[in-house]
């Protein structure tokens, strides 16, 4: 019989709680609204609200330009790579493809000095690579 009252009364609390939660209600404030005039107590409670939101805000279109930069990376990796693959040329050989900004790494092995210079080719002629760095070994 205990256990049950006590559990009962648990409930009770729980459930008001939620939905004191639930519908906004402040335990210990004044429900009448506040007017807003400069200087006022809204205003002192808002100021914080806003320089948060603020902060928030440029993190966040700074995560955004991270991650536009890194897509771009990404695009231009793609897009070596798939020339890279495409070139019949380049049978034989393994090579590998990193982007940093707009400067290209490729490293890895080819058969001849004629494919090394085609890889090259093919990176320099890519849009959008400003620089590339070799690290090709020929076989």
């Amino acid at each position: 019989m205990f256990r049950t009252l006590l559990r009962l009364v648990i409930v009770v609390v729980l459930l008001v709680g939620a939905a004191a939660f639930f519908f906004g209600y402040h335990w210990g404030e004044s429900t009448t609204p506040v007017v807003g005039t400069s200087g006022s107590a809204a205003d002192e409670r808002t100021g914080p609200a806003r320089e948060t939101g603020a902060k928030i805000g440029e993190r966040v279109a700074e995560g955004a330009a991270r991650a536009d930069a890194l897509l771009d990376e990404t695009r231009l990796t793609a897009k070596v790579k798939s020339k890279i693959a495409l070139d019949d040329t380049l049978r034989g050989s393994d090579v590998s493809v990193r982007t940093t900004g707009t400067l290209v790494t490729v490293e890895g092995r080819v058969s001849s000095a004629r494919q090394h210079q085609r890889v090259l080719q093919l990176v320099r002629e890519t849009e959008g690579v400003t620089d590339v760095i070799d690290r090709l070994f020929v076989r």
